[in-house]
C-alpha cells in the first residue's frame, strides 16, 4: 500500500458517520441573507481594490484583477466550508443519538449536511443580482456615442436657421433609461472582469454583459463547493484528535514503563 493510500485509509477510518439532512431547512433564508451580506462586503472590497489600482499595462491590469477575483471567491469558499463542517458535526451528533435510541425532531435532521445545500444558499442569496444580470444579458447591445457630444467646432452652426434644428438634439443629453441603471449595477458587481476587458472595448463589454449571469454564479459555485469540503474538514479534525489521543497514550505508557524500571532498580539485592 502506497503512502498516499495509507493516508486516505487513515482519513476514512478516523471519520465519523453522520445523518444526511435536506437541501433546504428552516435556516435556508437566513443563511441566504447572510451569504448576500458577505457577497456585498466582498463586492465593496473588490470595488475599492479595482478602483484604486488602474494600470495602462494590460498585463498588470490582468494580474491585479485576477488576484481580486481569486481572493473574493476564496473568501466565499471559506465561508461555505465552515458552514458545511458545522452541518456535518450536527449530523454526527444526531447519528450518535440515533445509535443510543434518543429522540430528535425532523427539523433537526433537515439541518444536517446535504451536498446541494450550499449551492442553493448561494443561488438564493444571489437572486437580487442575477435577475438584473439576466435582464441585461437579453437586452444589451454595443454602446455607442450618444447625445450631448457635439464637437466644440460645430457649436457655431447650432445658431444657423437651416441646420440648427437638426443639430440641437446633440446638445441635449438624454436621461438615463431603466436599462442603464441595471447596467451600472451589473458592471459594478463584475467590476474586475470589466477592468480586464477595458472600457474602450465596446464589443468586449457587450459580450461580458451577456455572460454576466454566468459570472455572477461563480460566488454561488465557490460557496457550494466550499460547503461540500466541510466533510473533509471534519475528517481532518477527527484524524488530529485521534493522533493526539494516540500520542497521549504512548506518552503515558512510556511514563509507566519508566516508573516500573525505576521501581525494579530500587529493589534491594537479596543476600546470599
Amino acid at each position: 500500500m502506497s503512502a498516499e493510500s495509507k493516508r486516505n485509509h487513515s482519513l476514512q477510518t478516523e471519520s465519523k458517520l453522520f445523518l444526511t439532512g435536506n437541501a433546504t431547512d428552516e435556516r435556508t433564508v437566513k443563511n441566504s441573507l447572510k451569504f448576500f451580506g458577505v457577497l456585498l462586503i466582498v463586492f465593496v472590497i473588490a470595488f475599492i481594490a479595482c478602483a484604486s489600482a488602474t494600470f495602462d499595462s494590460f498585463i498588470l491590469r490582468l494580474l491585479m484583477n485576477c488576484a481580486v477575483i481569486i481572493l473574493s471567491l476564496y473568501i466565499l469558499y471559506n465561508n461555505g466550508s465552515k458552514c458545511g463542517a458545522e452541518d456535518v458535526a450536527r449530523g454526527e451528533i444526531l447519528w450518535q443519538k440515533k445509535e443510543k435510541g434518543l429522540a430528535f425532531s425532523e427539523s433537526e435532521r433537515k439541518m444536517g449536511f446535504h451536498p446541494m445545500k450550499g449551492y442553493l444558499i448561494g443561488l438564493i442569496g444571489s437572486i437580487l443580482l442575477l435577475v438584473p444580470a439576466v435582464i441585461l444579458a437579453f437586452s444589451t447591445s454595443v454602446q455607442t456615442t450618444g447625445s450631448g457630444t457635439l464637437p466644440s467646432w460645430m457649436q457655431a452652426y447650432v445658431k444657423r436657421s437651416d441646420i440648427g434644428n437638426a443639430l440641437i438634439n446633440y446638445t441635449q443629453p438624454s436621461g438615463m433609461k431603466f436599462i442603464d441603471y441595471i447596467r451600472a449595477v451589473v458592471r459594478v458587481s463584475i467590476l474586475p472582469f470589466v477592468n480586464i476587458v477595458g472600457n474602450d472595448h465596446k464589443t468586449g463589454l457587450m459580450i461580458l454583459e451577456r455572460l454576466s449571469p454566468i459570472i455572477l454564479l461563480l460566488p454561488s459555485a465557490a460557496y457550494g463547493t466550499g460547503y461540500i469540503s466541510g466533510k473533509n474538514i471534519r475528517k481532518r479534525i477527527h484524524t488530529v484528535i485521534s493522533e493526539n489521543d494516540k500520542k497521549r497514550i504512548r506518552k503515558e505508557q512510556k511514563k509507566r514503563n519508566a516508573k516500573a524500571r525505576r521501581t525494579i532498580n530500587r529493589e534491594p539485592e537479596k543476600l546470599n
